[in-house]
């Protein structure tokens, strides 16, 4: 019997995880899905010779999702970590990133990482921002709440000191919203994000197949388009 990840693939349809509330990375407007990682994916299918069909649900359930067969892929902005690599088989990065404190405008008392002893640092649950901040030299100092939402705005509100994403999308949110925000110093972490596949035979043929569309369309300049479209920058090359 055919797993359903082989009968995905000899369909020739890609099935794509994300959580459509992510903006501007992927979201829905007017009923419609968009943003960076939909007009990627796209692209990507083009490339690949592929049909593809998005499925939305909470980012919670996304890994679960992979893991069972019921998508092949995540493209959610997923971190590779050691963890993950273990488990999963990536294609190379696709979004090269740092993690940035973010905290209300006008706060001068948290001007990046190191001030964030005594504080209460909110991050997006599931995220690897919170793991981040457990691996602070100072971690027992910070109280970390996770949230499945609304962590910009209990910023604001004065709720919570501060949060931590990556610094694209607080970029991005702090020009998209009218919430009083800043970005408080520089990334403290490198982060690369990529495709993650189910490690095994059928996943790992499916992540040669995307892969090989990801490089031709970094030296295309496809991603680079796609990137400066959504945030004025390339955010898809490591220099």
């Amino acid at each position: 019997m055919l797993s359903s990840a082989v009968v995905a693939q000899e369909t020739q349809i890609l099935r794509v995880g994300m959580s459509g509330g992510y903006f501007p990375f992927t979201f829905v407007k007017k009923d419609v899905l968009q943003g960076f990682e939909v007009d990627v994916m796209n692209a990507v299918a083009v490339e690949a010779g592929l049909d593809i069909e998005f499925k939305t649900m909470s980012f919670s359930g996304l890994v679960g999702a992979l893991d069972s067969g019921r998508i092949d892929t995540i493209a959610n902005q997923i971190t590779i970590t050691p963890e993950r690599e273990a488990k999963f088989a990536f294609t190379e990065p696709y979004v090269y990133d740092g993690a940035q404190v973010v905290v209300r405008k006008g706060n001068d008392e948290i001007a990046g990482i190191d001030d964030l002893r005594g504080r209460i640092v909110a991050v997006n649950l599931g995220s690897n921002f919170e793991q981040l901040l457990r691996e602070l030299a100072f971690a027992d100092e910070v109280e970390i709440k996770t949230y499945e939402s609304n962590i910009a705005q209990d910023t604001a509100l004065g709720r919570v000191d501060a949060f931590v994403m990556d610094r694209v999308s607080s970029a991005q949110l702090i020009q998209e919203s009218p919430l009083p925000l800043m970005l408080a110093g520089k990334p403290f972490s490198e982060i690369r994000n990529a495709l993650p596949f189910r490690n095994d035979e059928a996943g790992i043929a499916q992540r040669d197949r995307i892969n090989a569309a990801l490089i031709t369309l970094r030296k295309n300049g496809t991603l680079a388009e796609i990137s400066e479209k959504w945030f004025g920058t390339d955010i898809t090359s490591p220099e």
